[in-house]
């Protein structure tokens, strides 16, 4: 790993015990201890919480949304703001979902095509268009650490053709959002890219995934489509082998 990816993103297990690690992920707003709970603040806040209190329970890192940010109050005002972090007064890492679990949580209320995905807003029926170039340049707006690729998380109970379908088009959907997080140079020099494994409950599949994501190239890799209703053991059961 050269020394500019090193200061822009690097992992250093410090013990292991099985398939059970602790590690650190360093970046340059901080580092982030691994394994890590991670506060949720879609809409760029942690609910009935201060982020100096947030900091204080121990959290490294907290999380985004960019579809809930790009309709309200939307990426481009946050960026003439001064970004997310200055937006919500949190000065470590952020990582920002790409949209993708709400392609399949709002599923009626979107239109699925290959270039991408059609959302009517929740809040006030407008139409919005999110691809995965779209889904980098609002990460990028946001001013994202951690950015995710744009997917498509496959549905519970999809069949194994619908799982293989969900998962090559969230395949090509990474190589389009890795070119364009890499578009961004300044913001990709000093963030960090993550791809997303689809699948559903398939062994073959996601192996399929996991090579594909390896192919193009990330700086981490995340397990999706996971805690959709499948069931705990169900959940646990791909956990054992989709790092694999």
């Amino acid at each position: 790993m050269s020394d500019h990816v090193a200061e822009r993103f690097s992992f250093s297990i410090a013990a292991t015990d099985g398939k059970a690690r602790t590690g650190t992920i360093h970046m340059q707003r901080g580092d982030i201890r691994t394994p890590a709970f991670m506060p949720v603040g879609t809409a760029a806040t942690v609910k009935a919480m201060k982020p100096e209190t947030v900091r204080a329970t121990g959290a490294d890192i907290i999380l985004g949304n960019t579809y809930h940010l790009m309709l309200r109050p939307g990426a481009e005002r946050v960026a003439r703001l001064g970004g997310l972090h200055k937006f919500m007064n949190w000065d470590r890492p952020i990582l920002t979902d790409s949209g993708g679990y709400q392609v399949m949580s709002l599923s009626e209320l979107t239109k699925l095509t290959e270039d991408g995905v059609e959302f009517q807003s929740h809040l006030d029926g407008s139409r919005h268009m999110l691809t995965p170039e779209r889904s980098m340049e609002i990460q990028r707006l946001l001013g994202s650490d951690i950015v995710m690729a744009f997917d498509e998380c496959t549905k519970n109970g999809a069949t194994r053709d619908e799982a293989l379908a969900s998962m090559e088009r969230s395949m090509r959907w990474a190589k389009r959002s890795r070119d364009g997080f890499d578009s961004g140079k300044d913001h990709a020099a000093k963030a960090a890219l993550f791809g997303i494994q689809q699948g559903s409950l398939d062994k073959e599949i996601r192996a399929a995934s996991a090579e594909a994501l390896i192919e193009i190239g990330f700086d981490g890799y995340a397990i999706g489509g996971l805690a959709v209703g499948e069931g705990q053991e169900a959940m646990f059961d791909v956990l054992d082998y989709a790092p694999g």
